[in-house]
């Protein structure tokens, strides 16, 4: 198994919870959306026997291997729009087994979040068998429809069997379905924020931290993730333009939690000795659209200085309008003790940027205010 994958549970929960999870009498899959390809982390005893899997076909993959020719593409970018804006979401969706055997499911999806700093740290997929209620006439002209015995002729009756790929999109739901998949959320919810005590990185169903409410969604969030060097993502359409995203070079360089960066300007960074003629300088760059190079006195969570070489430069969405300020920090000193040529790196982090920002489809847009 992957080390980084193995460690998204068992960071997060501790290495028990997969037995604890394995005992619940629930078909379903986690899912870690800040790895490359939203990777499925663990798969459910009861979710391996419906489809036919080992467990070792299905850690790893994404959750796409499920679907096959029939599934319906409206269902699947309906799901996508719900991991990008970081919601719940049900919707009955045709999956197929291991032997190609297709099969209606009700397809239940939530996020986790972390209540330190309100990310979204896994979806879970439940997956509830769906079954149809349909009428049948048991004996029509000697035609036996379903299973049934000859010697019983009511005109008809009811009969439950699973839906096949030849019955048209199948749209309703029974409560006791939707009831099963509820309880299958509140019991595996239960389970992973009883384990994620053990870890002290405490998760909940619900976004704890009201700062992360102006950040990007978990699509941008993942290819962001992806670019290892120092920034962050403002939104100038937003008072104040805060952050609404910070790398992990970013927290390395500067001391602070990724839940006390998140929502503020980046004038927390400046101190008494910050020269004021270099602040208005970013202020007019970011008033007037344009990029800029300054070396501006900040400093870390612990008061120490450091000359920070900034680069801001705009983000612009297809339609050429700006949408983000990407903020790449370096450190000046790391620079010249690394022979680092601190130009190439910053174009190449913005390049990167507007690579992700165009590709995920989550441009932001100008707040009502």
């Amino acid at each position: 198994m992957d080390m980084a994958i193995e460690e998204s549970i068992n960071s997060r929960y501790s290495f028990w919870v997969r037995e604890a999870l394995d005992e619940l009498p629930h078909s379903f899959t986690i899912v870690d959306p800040s790895l490359s390809g939203h990777p499925i982390v663990f798969a459910s005893r009861e979710l391996l026997k419906m489809f036919g899997y080992s467990r070792e076909e299905v850690i790893g993959k994404n959750e796409r291997m499920f679907q096959g020719t029939k599934t319906n593409r409206r269902s699947v970018m309906e799901i996508r729009q719900a991991i990008r804006e970081e919601r719940s979401i049900q919707v009955s969706l045709l999956n197929y087994q291991k032997n190609g055997t297709p099969f209606w499911i009700l397809f239940h999806m939530f996020p986790v979040f972390s209540k330190q700093d309100g990310r979204v740290v896994h979806f879970v997929g439940v997956q509830v068998p769906l079954t149809r209620r349909v009428k049948v006439n048991l004996c029509d002209n000697d035609t036996v429809v379903g299973f049934c015995r000859r010697e019983v002729c009511s005109s008809d009756t009811t009969l439950a069997r699973i839906p096949t790929f030849n019955d048209p999109e199948f749209t309703e739901v029974s409560d006791l379905e939707k009831q099963g998949a509820n309880s299958a959320m509140g019991n595996i919810l239960s389970m992973l924020t009883h384990y994620s005590q053990l870890t002290g990185r405490l998760v909940s169903e619900n976004r704890c931290c009201s700062s992360y409410m102006s950040g990007v969604g978990a699509s941008l969030n993942m290819s962001l993730s992806r670019i290892k060097q120092s920034f962050v993502l403002t939104d100038p359409h937003k008072t104040d333009v805060p952050i609404v995203y910070a790398s992990d070079a970013f927290l390395e360089l500067t001391g602070y939690a990724r839940h006390e960066v998140l929502g503020r300007s980046c004038r927390f960074l400046h101190g008494q000795e910050t020269d004021v003629s270099t602040q208005l300088l970013i202020t007019n760059s970011i008033q007037t659209g344009k990029a800029s190079t300054v070396c501006i006195l900040n400093y870390r969570k612990d008061g120490s200085p450091f000359w920070n070489s900034l680069h801001i430069s705009p983000v612009r969405n297809a339609s050429g309008k700006i949408t983000y300020f990407v903020e790449v920090q370096m450190n000046v000193n790391d620079e010249k003790k690394q022979n680092l040529n601190p130009e190439m790196i910053q174009l190449s982090v913005v390049g990167a940027v507007k690579v992700a920002v165009r590709s995920s489809g989550m441009f932001a847009t100008t707040s009502n205010s």
